[in-house]
Parts: C-alpha cells; structure tokens; sequence
C-alpha cells in the first residue's frame, strides 16, 4: 500500500480541474456573446478517486513512484459539443492555446473502440501555482457529442457493476446503441445550418425581448412614465401576438425614447 499522503497529492489536480472549468466555462461564454452559438454545450470535470488511481496503476504497471507522469486522467475535464463538427473545432482551439499544452490526442471518434467507445481525448499539461511555487500536472479533456456522452454514462455504469467483463448480449446490445447514436450525430451533423439558424433566432429574440423590457425600466428611470406604459401597452400586444418584427420596429422607437430622456436628465 502506498504510504503518500493523498490528500497533499491530489491537490494540484483538483485546482487544475477547478480552473479548466471556469476557463472552458468563460470560453462557452465569450463565443455565446461574439457569434451567438458555442461550440461547448456544457462542461463537467472530476479527480480521479485514489482507489481509481492504484486500480489503474496495476493494470498498467505503473509504478507507484510514476504516478504523474503514468496516469494521465488523474485530472479530467470533459466538455460536450452538438455536433461532431465542433468537436474538430474546438480540439484546434485547444491546440492553439498558451496556458496549456498538447501532449498528443487519442481519436476514438475515427479510431472507435470495439465496445462502441466514441470520444476525442487530448492529453495536456497544465501548470498550476501552488504554495509551494509552479507545478504542472498532466490532464485528460474529452471531448464528446451529447448522444456520445449519453452513451459512455450508460456503458461506464454497466462496466462498473459487471467488473468491465459484460454480458455478450448486453456487450452487442450497447455497441448497436453505440451504432444508433452515431447515426443520430450524423444525421443531426446534416441539418446543423438550419439547427443553428433556428438557435440563433431563438437568441436574437430572447435578447430583443429583454432589451425592449429594459428600455421601458430605463423610461420609468428618467420619470417617463406616460411614455413607459404606452410603449408597456404596445409591447404587451406585439408579445402575445409574436409579432418580432413589430417589436424590433417598436425597438427601435424605445431606443429613440431613451436617448431624448437622458439628453434632457438634468443629473
């Protein structure tokens, strides 16, 4: 039994997990906020439990003394893409990034697994600031489709409670699951311009309605209020009716509104 103290051990890997996250969680942002669509739909990550740890260790001959350099998922991030398309996309963006590097990529996405495994992992390292000054860790990112993801949740769970050694007919029965669910990416990577011109009207709309709501706030602000409950009263109409273009149009007057009362604000 390794004597190590684990807690101590496992610390940088746990501040890398926690900053991949934000810093992939930040990049969903940013690309939500330049183009309106991300190539991230969400972003998970997780430490490799110690028990994981020197099972892994074993299978693979890792010596105890190796672990860092020998294990390379103690760290693990994984983010979830629509399309099969973003994968490809972000995995570049990845490699063009100066706060990590690639160490090299695993495609089981060309390259799938006989179980029906579909996933596009990138081994990186990552330096982390610790007390006791810079240390870089190796983490594992896996990158997958939705149906993917859904897919290796299921299998991984029958693994666990079968000791990896499934039943043949359960074993046949998840790789045409893991057949199913590629034959859905495809045919979802198909249709992806008209899937992301109808998010991206989804998005303009829902952001003109909270603009419009905020210019009516803005005119009750300047002591408008005549003014903010007629503009209240044609939204209201142009709303239940789903009228989008009468309400970028009334946009456009509320807008106008705005800029008269601020002008004429004496603060």
């Amino acid at each position: 039994m390794d004597s190590r103290d684990w807690k101590k051990f496992l610390i940088p890997y746990e501040q890398a997990v926690e900053e991949l996250k934000v810093k992939f969680k930040t990049l969903r942002t940013e690309m939500k906020a330049r183009e309106e669509y991300s190539l991230i739909e969400f972003v998970t990550g997780r430490v490799k439990r110690t028990s994981s740890i020197m099972e892994k260790a074993k299978r693979l001959q890792v010596p105890m003394d190796r672990l860092e350099q020998g294990i390379e998922d103690i760290a693990g991030i994984r983010i979830m893409c629509q399309f099969i398309q973003d994968i490809r996309s972000l995995s570049e963006l990845i490699r063009q990034r100066k706060d990590m590097s690639v160490v090299y990529e695993k495609d089981y996405i060309t390259n799938y697994k006989e179980s029906g495994y579909r996933s596009y992992h990138i081994i990186i390292e990552y330096p982390v600031q610790t007390s006791l000054g810079q240390k870089t860790v190796l983490a594992e990112i896996q990158i997958r489709t939705l149906a993917m993801n859904f897919w290796a949740t299921i299998e991984h769970s029958l693994s666990y409670k079968h000791r990896e050694k499934l039943p043949e007919d359960v074993k046949l029965r998840l790789q045409k699951a893991a057949e199913a669910a590629y034959a859905l990416d495809q045919e979802m990577s198909s249709i992806r311009d008209e899937i992301m011109d109808a998010q991206k009207l989804f998005e303009d709309n829902s952001n003109l309605v909270s603009k419009m709501l905020n210019h009516i706030q803005d005119l009750y602000y300047y002591h408008r209020v005549r003014e903010a409950a007629s503009f209240q009263l044609k939204f209201n109409e142009l709303w239940e009716a789903e009228d989008y273009m009468g309400m970028r149009a009334l946009a456009v007057q509320m807008e106008d509104a705005v800029q008269r009362a601020k002008r004429s604000d004496p603060s």
